[in-house]
């Protein structure tokens, strides 16, 4: 933040705040109109940072943003390693819908307790390996992880309608905390005991709950423990350990990023990623996002969103809040959670049985060993060749949705 002259960082804090505030009005009231010229202000702000940011480190404008999530990433990469998953990536969803068509979903029921929720969070977190002693689970609109090492804090929310996604919320949060519990104790309070990067962070996150919770070995294992606590059998109408595995494996295309799928998630941030690198470059302009989000989800994920801000643009707090160059970290931590964990199982070939019995234990150790605790003294490159044998690879994450889903 040296490199940012005080009175742009004074200017930017307030155009933020004031386009978050907003935001929340404007995206509940689908008015695109009223959230434009405070979004052309937020990203006026964002330019000039950039520029000052670009002067200092030699990088183009938006991997000057991009720098600050994701240390050494850098957008030509970005774009190598997106473009193979635009390619890939509709017709695997495509092949994906129309297999899955042929065995519908069966309803599981709309009443689901609360507080039988939260013990059966509280449980899950507990299999995972989460260090009671040092953190707890709470409540709040959006799931989140926080706090210090010593006392770490996730949030997840709740319906009475589902309690399937919420579950799994708390499961993506333990990753995150879990990462970081692990933190070096030793470099506690400085730059290189930190997490590494977002991308790293989501990994972790993502790890635990695409990679290990959504795998059929953890969902054979889970459907017993989640029929306990809601007392129910599996005869009962959508109760069943198939039934409860396609719930957690559906795969649709959908307007909403926060409520995709593994399969259509990374077509979303794309999406994001290719209109704020243009924004942040000058190329397009904040009156050109509508149609140029229109267009794009048609492209990628045949979705019609014209007039529909609030589910199309309008839908996340990001550009509003000026976090430009985040978007990408989601789908970069989702391939290195792929790669991170094909490692994991080479270096444990049991690992995949440990979870079918609910053990985590060793799968922990090793990413204490291997990510966790070696916070920031690696770059976000060297990290992974050192845990999983070479630099960041789409192909796993590839290779992962194949076998999940088309196998």
């Amino acid at each position: 933040m040296t490199c940012l002259p005080s009175d742009l960082v004074h200017a930017t804090s307030l155009a933020s705040s004031r386009g978050e505030q907003a935001w929340r009005k404007c995206r509940a009231d689908n008015d695109w109109q009223t959230m434009q010229p405070l979004l052309e202000e937020v990203v006026n702000l964002a330019r000039q940072s950039a520029v000052a940011r670009s002067e200092k480190t030699g990088l183009s404008l938006y991997d000057s943003l991009l720098e600050t999530y994701e240390p050494g990433m850098r957008s030509e990469k970005v774009d190598q390693l997106f473009s193979g998953l635009k390619d890939f990536l509709p017709g695997l969803v495509e092949q994906v819908v129309e297999k899955q068509s042929g065995t519908p979903l069966v309803p599981m029921g709309n009443n689901f307790s609360i507080d039988k929720q939260r013990d059966l969070g509280i449980k899950v977190m507990g299999i995972l390996g989460f260090d009671f002693d040092h953190g707890r689970l709470d409540v709040s609109h959006h799931p989140f992880c926080g706090g210090v090492q010593q006392d770490v804090r996730i949030t997840t929310r709740y319906t009475t309608e589902n309690f399937v996604e919420s579950l799994m919320g708390v499961v993506h949060e333990t990753g995150h905390a879990m990462y970081e519990q692990g933190r070096p104790k030793g470099w506690a309070g400085q730059p290189v005991g930190v997490a590494r990067s977002s991308g790293v962070h989501e990994s972790q996150s993502l790890l635990m709950e695409m990679q290990a919770g959504r795998s059929p070995e953890f969902l054979k294992f889970l459907a017993p423990v989640i029929r306990e606590n809601f007392g129910v059998s599996d005869d009962e109408a959508g109760w069943s350990d198939d039934n409860l595995h396609r719930l957690y494996t559906h795969v649709e295309r959908g307007l909403i990023r926060v409520d995709a799928d593994e399969a259509t998630y990374p077509l979303h941030v794309i999406l994001r990623y290719e209109i704020e690198k243009e924004l942040i470059e000058g190329y397009v302009q904040v009156a050109d996002i509508p149609e140029l989000w229109n267009s794009k989800m048609a492209e990628y994920l045949q979705r019609d969103t014209r007039g529909d801000y609030k589910d199309g643009c309008l839908q996340d707090v990001h550009w509003n809040a000026g976090l430009f160059g985040y978007f990408p970290t989601y789908t970069l931590g989702a391939m290195m959670a792929a790669q991170i964990f094909a490692a994991a199982r080479r270096a444990m070939p049991s690992v995949l049985d440990d979870i079918s019995r609910g053990e985590f234990s060793n799968l922990l150790s090793w990413l204490r060993e291997n990510v966790h605790g070696k916070g920031s003294f690696h770059s976000v490159s060297d990290l992974l060749v050192s845990a999983t044998g070479e630099d960041l690879n789409e192909a796993f994450f590839v290779n992962h949705l194949k076998q999940r889903y088309l196998a």
